[in-house]
């Protein structure tokens, strides 16, 4: 304040009193750099989310390649086992081979049985097809003059 001036409220402010407007700027300050930290920590912990979800993801692509490329082996032991007790090499490997198929049989026809329990939005095409039936029905028309009263709050 300029000397010697009197404040609106008609009260000189004491030594190390702070007027209502330094005391809102502090405020203001004070909230924007809270809002402001709030933000870098948002990010941060976003951020080490982020790289979690990452490396877990390469982990468990790593795994499914690592598994993938095992099925190879165990099928030999597999049908190798099969060979030490006392069944031929091919019946061995055969063998094998037709459990596979039995499993890709299994897994095919639990795929057709879930793909056939999967239907159309038929409530959601319904509503369109209500939508479009009122829109092409629909005529544009000026507004009276008692809707715009109406709508402007002139008449109850």
């Amino acid at each position: 304040m300029a000397a010697g001036a009197v404040p609106p409220n008609g009260r000189t402010p004491h030594e190390g009193e702070r007027t209502v407007g330094e005391l809102f700027a502090d405020a203001t300050a004070e909230l924007s750099s809270l809002v402001h930290d709030e933000i870098a920590l948002a990010k941060a912990e976003i951020k080490a989310d982020v790289v979690r979800g990452g490396i877990g993801t390469a982990a468990g692509v790593v795994a499914g390649v690592v598994a993938l490329a095992s099925i190879p082996m165990f099928s030999f032991a597999f049908a190798w086992g099969l060979q030490a007790l006392g069944i031929t090499t091919g019946w061995s490997f055969a063998i094998v081979g037709g459990a596979y198929v039995l499993i890709a049989l299994l897994l095919a026809f639990l795929m057709v049985r879930f793909f056939k329990k999967v239907k159309k939005p038929e409530r959601t095409i319904a509503g369109a097809q209500a939508t479009a039936q009122v829109l092409k029905n629909a005529k544009p028309r000026p507004a009276t003059k008692e809707e715009i009263d109406r709508a402007l709050g002139r008449i109850q």
